[in-house]
């Protein structure tokens, strides 16, 4: 059974024998995901917005919905933005964020 792992750099290594082997190509700098941009930074304050409306501290948002605070950190301050999942359930909240919390919380 061949075992991969994938690394944070975004190479993808094979494991044998206790070592890695790649076995996709390096990465060129131009490959790599693009930082956040100033456009991008735009989406930033609808996650600020929805906590505030929520009337809850970076800590209590991040503990209901179960991430660390530093990521509602770097979502607020642009330096990430949400994806996937984190996007779909932010999109939620945005709409029934009593529901949503609701449900969290039953978890």
């Amino acid at each position: 059974m061949q075992r991969l792992r994938l690394k944070a750099d975004g190479r993808i290594v094979e494991l044998r024998d206790g070592q890695e082997f790649p076995l996709a190509p390096v990465m060129a700098a131009s490959d790599l995901p693009r930082a956040a941009t100033p456009a991008d930074a735009a989406a930033a304050p609808v996650v600020r917005d929805l906590r505030r409306r929520a009337c809850l501290t970076q800590l209590e948002f991040a503990s209901r919905l179960g991430v660390p605070v530093e990521t509602i950190r770097n979502w607020e301050q642009g330096k990430r933005m949400p994806r996937g999942p984190a996007r779909a359930l932010l999109a939620v909240i945005a709409h029934a964020p009593d529901t949503v919390f609701s449900a969290l919380a039953k978890s």
